[in-house]
């Protein structure tokens, strides 16, 4: 099983600024959020996974903002993530993937925190709006 040290020699070669906030948790900025402190990807060390996670936004107020964000969070879902998926989690517009620590790989770590980036950096303005 993949070590917490081999996790954070993972983090190093992907060349992304990252630091550690607590015991096996780091936050990372995806390539370019760091000047403008877009969303950062937080990295949890949970054996047997990794759990990376993004808070997008609150979940809009008012039945019709919700229905159109819940619509349009379900149709990226289905059609432009390839490693994750958007939810809901105490009032909040997440992006999350799991990974199990078994047999985890540096590609697919890189793979999975590239793609949350890629999703971030392109899904937010939409999904920033009412």
């Amino acid at each position: 099983m993949i070590s917490r040290e081999d996790i954070e020699s993972y983090l190093i070669r992907t060349d992304l600024d990252y630091e550690e906030i607590g015991e096996g948790m780091w936050l990372v900025r995806p390539e370019g959020e760091a000047e403008t402190g877009g969303p950062a990807i937080v990295a949890s060390y949970l054996p047997p996974v990794l759990l990376l996670r993004t808070v997008i936004r609150e979940v809009p107020e008012g039945d019709s903002a919700q229905l159109r964000i819940y619509r349009r969070l379900l149709e990226l879902n289905a059609s432009d993530l390839v490693h994750g998926a958007y939810g809901l989690e105490d009032g909040e517009i997440v992006l999350a993937d799991t990974l199990e620590l078994e047999n985890l790989d540096f590609t697919e770590f890189r793979a999975s925190l590239e793609s949350l980036a890629l999703a971030v950096t392109s899904h937010l303005k939409e999904l920033s709006t009412d």
